[in-house]
């Protein structure tokens, strides 16, 4: 791992080195980005920082130094065939508790290696729900509680993904991921409205494959849906294999052909 902190490449990333007053830290007050890279190349990083802004402006945290974030990138960035940035951004130091008010945010720009992800996997539905309405609904922030507790009770269920429904009852999304399904040929995922986050893999899978945005009830999708995929920044399209009790085909038709479609786009640019 290679980590870049507020402008200063760390001699041992894995040392102390963020204040142990920083909001991040302390009340999850930070967003964040997930970016692969290939031969040391970051994929599709300007739509990457232009959600890191969007996310930073509905916490109400100044806008980050795109400039900046970009230096950190380059001097982190290794030339694995394939690997994982990490871009923090928090409030800074402030004083103990929710209220705002000291020090300047802080950046952290993180690289590792990662393995290529399986090219299927077994999601599990969690009986917690996502808030649509809720104040960080579709932002991408450092408040993960809630998909750590999710994602440990797939795990213990065989699962590598969890899956929620909103309080509507509706599909919503992945700890890390958003859900397509497939309905009598059709190819479908859930809007932004059900306070899914709006996922760079997603968007581009829909301007590429030609999803249909819908909101529809969880145990409907479960019941009628012939196939299914997950898309996120480090599993691309990756198929389900089995969704709780049920075995889908995997890959089937359409969901082989969205991954052979993000095959070939992705090798047209690396910033698409």
């Amino acid at each position: 791992m290679r980590a870049w902190l507020n402008g200063d490449l760390l001699a041992d990333p894995t040392q102390g080195a963020v204040a142990v007053t920083d909001h991040g830290f302390t009340v999850g007050d930070g967003v964040f980005e997930a970016v692969k890279t290939l031969a040391g190349t970051p994929f599709a990083l300007t739509r990457h920082l232009e959600r890191l802004e969007r996310s930073a402006a509905g916490l109400g945290l100044p806008a980050p130094d795109l400039h900046d974030v970009r230096r950190g990138v380059e001097a982190v960035t290794g030339d694995d065939p394939i690997g994982r940035l990490r871009i923090t951004y928090s409030a800074g130091p402030h004083p103990m508790g929710s209220g705002r008010g000291g020090g300047p945010p802080t950046l952290v720009v993180a690289w590792s290696a990662i393995d290529v992800a399986p090219s299927e996997t077994t999601v599990v539905t969690v009986p917690w729900t996502r808030n649509e309405h809720g104040a960080t609904a579709g932002l991408k922030t450092t408040s993960y509680a809630d998909n750590v507790i999710a994602l440990a009770h797939a795990v213990e269920r065989g699962g590598s993904e969890a899956v929620f429904a909103n309080t509507a009852g509706n599909l919503c999304e992945g700890t890390g991921t958003n859900v397509f399904y497939v309905v009598d040929g059709e190819l479908r995922t859930p809007t932004l409205a059900s306070g899914c986050l709006a996922g760079v893999t997603r968007a581009l899978v829909i301007d590429w494959c030609g999803a249909r945005e819908v909101d529809e009830p969880l145990t409907e999708v479960l019941a009628t849906a012939s196939e299914a995929f997950l898309a996120s920044t480090t599993r691309d399209v990756q198929a389900i294999a089995r969704w709780d009790d049920r075995d889908l085909p995997s890959p089937g038709p359409v969901t082989a052909q969205c991954a052979e479609t993000w095959r070939a786009r992705e090798a047209e640019s690396m910033d698409p």
